[in-house]
């Protein structure tokens, strides 16, 4: 079956926005007295807010009033740090006018709330583009689990063999390949030569290294 659908993942594909997760999540833990490495940050980087604050909470042996006041403390400051300095990752335009040219349906699943997910997509100029938004945020599970990625490609009207999905995070390409779609995995330069990354149909080291050759390779 001939690929006819895209699905993009959000925070560290189409918009720098790490960075901001870790200052925001710094910000906040601090308040519990947790500090994080940049080292431990990482092996959480993909997992909703809830289940990163349980976890760290839990690794630190922290008793939280709520999840919820902790998550929405976090997601606030990120929102503010995405309007003060939110931009958007190289080859974001590239890959937008490389589907929309070949008429590809488009799709955005990402874990972030949707009220995060409006400010990014209004920040970035793609809501036109896009004719599904869905969220894991209140799903039962997040990545890796696929719901969310199953999700858009029905709400697309598409079956999981026509699309192709675009992430950075190693649970977000665990989600796409239990979907049973084609994943194309852009991880950041640090992390980018580990052999977990295999996983993926394709790794490529921007947006803007996309061409049809490759997507012919698919």
């Amino acid at each position: 079956m001939q690929l006819n659908t895209v699905i993009f993942d959000m925070d560290g594909l189409l918009i720098d926005s790490e960075p901001l997760w870790n200052e925001a999540a710094a910000k906040i833990f601090n308040l519990y007295g947790i500090n994080l490495t940049p080292q431990q940050y990482a092996t959480t980087t993909g997992l909703r807010t809830k289940e990163f604050i349980n976890w760290w909470f839990a690794h630190f042996k922290i008793t939280v009033p709520g999840v919820e006041v902790v998550e929405d403390q976090i997601i606030q400051k990120v929102i503010e740090l995405v309007i003060q300095k939110g931009k958007p990752m190289p080859g974001l335009a590239h890959i937008f006018n490389f589907f929309i040219d070949r008429k590809f349906k488009i799709g955005l699943a990402s874990s972030s709330p949707l009220k995060l997910i409006d400010v990014v997509v209004d920040l970035l100029q793609i809501r036109d583009h896009l004719n599904v938004i869905s969220s894991a945020a209140q799903l039962q599970f997040g990545k890796p689990h696929p719901q969310v990625y199953l999700n858009c490609a029905d709400e697309l009207e598409a079956k999981p063999w026509e699309c192709v999905c675009f992430e950075d995070s190693f649970p977000g390409m665990i989600a796409v390949k239990a979907a049973s779609m084609k994943c194309v995995v852009v991880p950041d330069a640090k992390s980018s030569k580990e052999y977990r990354w295999n996983a993926a149909d394709l790794k490529i080291s921007s947006l803007q290294n996309f061409n049809e050759l490759l997507l012919q390779s698919l």
